[in-house]
């Protein structure tokens, strides 16, 4: 970031998270090939998009992971103690975590998003359903160190990571991520993991770039908000969503692609983008049972369960730290 921008952000009076927000657009936008980080589709507006994609018929995660989280929700319920803490990294609608809570009866709950409203709104519903559950919103980066609330501290840890988010992360970030996990849950801990499979392209496209066009409506919200809280002027007319599979690479790529030369103007600096450029918004990668497990280890955890539904579409994963036993 250059010294221009930082002073234009220190003028704005941005708060540290518009700040960071702001470095991470700016840095992202000047690359050869511009990025924006998929943690910040999740702005009240974008977490409503996300859960009216779940719903969508070419969109097979959530319905499969549902499905098993369901039909083996005894099972993966007999693997958290009763006085444990379940902490959600980012936590959105609480729809995954209720089949867990409704199994079994743990001692809190705590969810973890940067969309800090959204958290709160669902958290006081969640609270209302299940008024014996101490619940403890934290609005934070889960992709960054944070600290547990004090009254869940010396609780036995949980953690839960559903909807495959670990396939959002480059396999580095993802390791990194695990890792990070693994330090704030502390030694014993365990976590439960949904990770989506490797399947055919025409399967795999049509969940990401659906009909309705909710996920280009979620993909271009990125753009709106980057509008509304940095003062940035896309024209949003002049961008189309795009998705494509990197077989290579074992991911679902998503794109914003500039349909013309145009140029979009922040904090001073004038961003170029010529026809056909485009903004990669965000990666899905796809594991098979193999991989995923190699890189659990990796960041020091151990493999202990894995459940699938009956066509292998969609994973889910119990691992555990030293000391835990399954």
């Amino acid at each position: 970031m250059n010294v221009h921008v930082a002073v234009q952000t220190q003028a704005h009076r941005l708060d540290s998270n518009t700040a960071a927000f702001a470095r991470d657009v700016l840095d992202g936008l000047t690359k050869p090939q511009k990025e924006l980080s998929p943690k910040y589709f999740y702005d009240d507006t974008g977490s409503e998009l996300f859960v009216e994609i779940t719903r969508l018929p070419e969109y097979y995660p959530t319905r499969t992971e549902l499905g098993i989280l369901r039909g083996r929700a005894a099972e993966i319920a007999a693997l958290i103690p009763p006085d444990a803490a379940i902490v959600e990294f980012g936590a959105g609608a609480t729809t995954k975590i209720r089949l867990l809570l409704a199994a079994h009866q743990v001692a809190a709950y705590v969810p973890v998003d940067i969309s800090g409203d959204f958290i709160i709104t669902q958290a006081e519903a969640l609270q209302r359903d299940f008024p014996q559950l101490a619940v403890h919103p934290l609005a934070a980066d889960f992709t960054k160190p944070f600290a547990l609330p004090p009254a869940v501290r010396d609780l036995p840890k949980v953690g839960f990571f559903p909807g495959s988010t670990i396939g959002n992360f480059e396999p580095q970030e993802a390791l990194r991520f695990l890792e990070s996990a693994r330090d704030i849950l502390g030694h014993g801990a365990r976590m439960i993991i949904g990770v989506d499979l490797e399947k055919d392209e025409n399967v795999l496209v049509p969940a990401y770039d659906d009909a309705a066009g909710v996920t280009a409506q979620f993909n271009l919200n990125l753009l709106i908000r980057i509008n509304r809280e940095l003062g940035a002027d896309f024209d949003l007319s002049a961008f189309a969503h795009r998705a494509i599979y990197n077989r290579d690479q074992h991911r679902i790529e998503m794109h914003l692609v500039s349909l013309r030369d145009q140029s979009v103007h922040l904090f001073g600096e004038r961003i170029g983008f010529r026809a056909g450029e485009s903004i990669h918004t965000e990666n899905s990668y796809k594991y098979s049972l193999e991989r995923f497990r190699a890189l659990a280890q990796q960041a020091g955890w151990t493999p202990a369960r894995c459940w699938t539904d009956a066509d292998a579409m969609f994973s889910v994963h119990a691992i555990e730290t030293n000391g835990s036993r399954v």
